[in-house]
């Protein structure tokens, strides 16, 4: 190890003792490109959690207003736009995390999703479900 040491150290000239301007700016210039490949692709990932953090509440959402129809006394849930907080309290023993969307329920028991308060999701009609536009 001693010996590593003193290689290490003779490389630099008498009384010098750091790096040279030339050699920090080699390494700020390396850790530039690196960030402007790794930045782009991070914000895809975010976008991807987002959506799929969307459609995972859809689904305990459904089953909440599910369980909740099979419990209550009438046997169906009162068709109506529920707001993240209204269908947080209607179905909060059923499901488990915190709902940040809107939703439609019809008297069938059908889950529509009206808004979304993640960014950029909109809901699909055809498919049912939440998509990035």
């Amino acid at each position: 190890m001693k010996k590593l040491f003193t290689k290490i150290t003779k490389s630099f000239h008498a009384g010098q003792k750091g790096f040279t301007l030339i050699e920090l700016l080699i390494v700020i210039v390396i850790l530039g490109v690196l960030a402007a490949a790794i930045i782009p692709n991070l914000s895809k990932f975010v976008g991807s959690g987002q959506l799929g953090a969307a459609n995972a509440e859809l689904a305990s959402v459904r089953t909440g207003v599910s369980a909740y129809t099979a419990d209550s006394p009438t046997g169906a849930v009162p068709a109506a736009v529920y707001t993240a907080t209204t269908m947080q309290t209607l179905i909060a023993t059923y499901t488990s995390g915190t709902i940040l969307g809107d939703y439609t329920v019809n008297a069938d028991g059908t889950v529509t999703g009206v808004t979304s308060h993640r960014t950029g999701i909109t809901w699909d009609t055809t498919n049912a479900k939440w998509q990035k536009p």
